[in-house]
């Protein structure tokens, strides 16, 4: 079905709702960090995921996904290697190219928040009925298709069916 475009000037409806599903799932994403106390600031957790998609992998890497400069990586990863939640190591065919992974720490914290956003979002689909869920989820899946990699999502982890 086709949309006549808005008047010119005022906002989109339907990016509107948009603007606003992205404020839920951010509020969403903050209150689960809350479980880990202030151990880690949102940037840092962000890192943290990351790895936890791509597994061990050089910081160059870790930068573009994140869409941050190298140089933060880094300060972002220092920190997390002194608080015990990332290793820093070499590729072993390129010995200056620094490599970052997730120690057991990191893993049990991206684990603990996954969970916790889970149960969060598990809540939200529960309150709707099973044909309002389908939609939400169908249409959920579609944007997450066309917003592809780099919005989020490692292209080793694709939207499941």
């Amino acid at each position: 079905m086709s949309r006549s475009p808005s008047p010119a000037g005022q906002p989109d409806p339907d990016t509107e709702i948009l603007q606003a599903v992205t404020r839920v799932l951010a509020g969403v994403a903050l209150h689960s960090l809350e479980a880990l106390g202030g151990r880690v600031s949102l940037a840092q957790f962000r890192l943290l995921a990351v790895l936890g998609d791509l597994g061990p992998t050089r910081s160059g890497r870790i930068a573009r996904a994140l869409g941050l400069e190298a140089s933060t990586v880094t300060r972002l990863a220092d920190r997390l290697v002194a608080s015990g939640h990332v290793a820093r190591g070499t590729d072993p065919e390129h010995r200056g190219v620094v490599t970052l992974e997730l120690t057991a720490s990191g893993k049990r914290l991206v684990t603990e928040v996954a969970a916790r956003r889970r149960q969060e979002l598990d809540r939200m689909l529960a309150s709707l009925s099973p044909g309002d869920r389908q939609h939400v989820i169908s249409g959920m899946r579609l944007l997450v298709e066309v917003a592809g990699e780099g919005h989020g999502i490692a292209a080793r982890n694709p939207v499941p069916l």
